[in-house]
């Protein structure tokens, strides 16, 4: 078909706008990724704009510098892959029965999820829970307190229902399968989509929790990466106390100032590194997955 001259004016200006959005969503990520490399006085300048001004490894090094780093990496790297396990083992288990029609007690159980989504007990219940259980300062706080969010056991059972339809139930009953022999062979293989896209959603939880960390875990062995990761940037902040005594001079609060700027765009690199090496690999189940399973309510 010919294109008419509505058309190309309407192709035109929806391509000007979609390039106008990739470079807002494009030039800060690539500010971050330049400001990391860059020189500590030219971050606090302002002097960079797009790419590196006197690129050095400084910041980078001051991170690895800390023995500290592997530790994180080892224990968030653990957190995060037996959490999504779990997660997304729960979440499944939760979300078929209540996708079935014929489950008898599948609005009083949604409705107590639900719940679970408007209140809770707070900090300091949820603290004395956790001690009550003998989970404080253990790896399984880090792990288990997170293993169910009722937002993905709500995307998963509407991706049920609208994926998996009743006939081919009905069709498998006829031939003798049972309930979990059908959610085994037949619903778990045409979930691949939706299963992706919470796994991704956990994982990036669990990659970037540091509250609990901060609040439940006493022993350093057990850290993840986040709280080494704020306790270098601590370290690296201005002593108010010490430059009023004189025991700092001008220059090394500016030096510090600058190393400062410097580490914040370095370790938002570090800590996102692992979550953009997996997203690409399941880029196309998040967004099919993310799509059929919001469609319904």
């Amino acid at each position: 078909m010919r294109e008419s001259r509505s058309d190309r004016i309407f192709y035109m200006v929806n391509n000007i706008f979609l390039f106008i959005i990739l470079i807002i969503v494009l030039y800060p990520m690539i500010y971050i990724v330049s400001c990391s490399f860059s020189n500590p006085r030219s971050v606090t300048s302002g002097a960079v704009w797009l790419w590196p001004v006197e690129p050095t490894l400084l910041g980078y090094k001051t991170i690895f510098e800390n023995k500290d780093i592997l530790t994180g990496y080892t224990n968030s790297a653990y957190y995060t892959i037996c959490g999504t396990t779990l997660a997304v083992i729960l979440t499944v288990l939760a979300a078929y029965p209540l996708s079935r029609k014929d489950y008898a007690l599948r609005n009083p159980i949604m409705l107590i999820f639900t719940f679970t989504m408007f209140f809770g007990g707070g900090l300091i219940p949820t603290y004395l829970l956790m001690s009550n259980l003998g989970l404080i300062n253990t790896r399984a706080v880090m792990i288990i307190p997170g293993a169910l969010s009722v937002y993905n056991v709500i995307v998963t059972r509407t991706y049920f229902q609208s994926t998996i339809p009743i006939e081919l139930l009905e069709a498998s009953q006829i031939d003798g399968c049972s309930d979990f022999t059908f959610f085994r062979k037949v619903a778990l293989p045409l979930s691949k989509a939706i299963i992706a896209v919470i796994a991704l959603f956990y994982a990036v939880g669990y990659w970037n929790s540091y509250f609990s960390a901060l609040i439940y875990l006493h022993d350093r062995e057990k850290y993840p990466l986040q709280l080494f990761l704020r306790e270098i940037l601590i370290q690296n902040t201005i002593d108010a106390e010490a430059l009023s005594k004189g025991q700092m001079s001008i220059e090394d609060m500016a030096a510090r100032q600058s190393l400062f700027e410097l580490l914040k765009y370095s370790l938002i690199i570090v800590a996102s590194i692992p979550v953009l090496c997996i997203y690409p690999f399941i880029q196309k189940y998040f967004v099919k997955g993310v799509m059929i399973g919001s469609l319904k309510g």
